[in-house]
């Protein structure tokens, strides 16, 4: 028997998301972004969230809406701020939001080494920076490094091209970014698909992230945004 469960509305996939819970959400800008799955958890109404993601949300759609509900307490991100960061900017700019900066690469490690079950790691990156305060250094071959311990996730939403019954993924091109990683280390993992298929019928050498990583499938329609956030 599958352990993933295949479900029919976004609504019902997102039920249970406790207020406080750590979300980590994929994207990369809009490109993989669970728009449906971030509606539907604004619906749901869980507060005081804490939003790890690359970006801190574009216009007012998917991310930006759910910050712009006043539900997100906390995100952590790489690239916080662009042209049209304007939800973000204006409750981080009245102490409404807390922020923590993190670099790309260590972003996107710190959530492996939790999937991977690795306790800590050292990263040269930021060294010398202030995002370096406060944070253990080792020097290691003459270099020297900063301490990074994992980011784990109460729950993911990740979008996924297509899904088999058992809830194998596969992803289109650049919008895989951070899924694989966000659905191996999150307790829950939660994806919205395009389609799902007949078990059997993914290619196992396509299948980006096994089943074991997730817990709850939804199918919805594709949705397309201009990089100005409109559709």
């Amino acid at each position: 028997m599958a352990r993933t469960a295949i479900l029919e509305s976004t609504d019902e996939a997102v039920a249970g998301i406790e207020d406080g819970s750590t979300v980590l959400v994929g994207g990369f800008g809009l490109a993989g972004m669970p728009f449906d799955l971030i509606d539907a958890l604004i619906r749901q109404g869980a507060k005081e969230l804490t939003i790890v993601s690359n970006n801190a949300g574009n216009g007012e759609v998917g991310l930006a809406a759910l910050l712009k509900a006043g539900r997100v307490r906390k995100v952590i991100c790489s690239f916080p701020r662009q042209s049209d960061s304007y939800v973000f900017d204006e409750l981080y700019l009245s102490g409404k939001l807390e922020l923590e900066v993190v670099p790309q690469g260590n972003l996107a490690e710190r959530m492996r080494a939790a999937g991977a079950g690795i306790g800590a790691f050292y990263s040269p990156t930021a060294v010398g920076t202030p995002l370096a305060e406060g944070k253990e250094t080792r020097e290691i071959d003459g270099r020297t490094y900063l301490l990074e311990y994992p980011i784990r996730g109460d729950y993911a939403l990740v979008s996924a091209h297509r899904a088999d019954r058992l809830g194998n993924l596969v992803y289109r091109k650049t919008a895989r970014n951070f899924g694989p990683v966000m659905a191996a280390a999150a307790t829950t993992t939660i994806a919205q698909v395009s389609s799902v298929v007949p078990t059997g019928e993914l290619d196992p050498e396509a299948v980006v992230t096994p089943s074991i990583y997730v817990d709850r499938v939804v199918c919805v329609e594709a949705r397309h945004y201009t990089v100005q956030g409109a559709r």
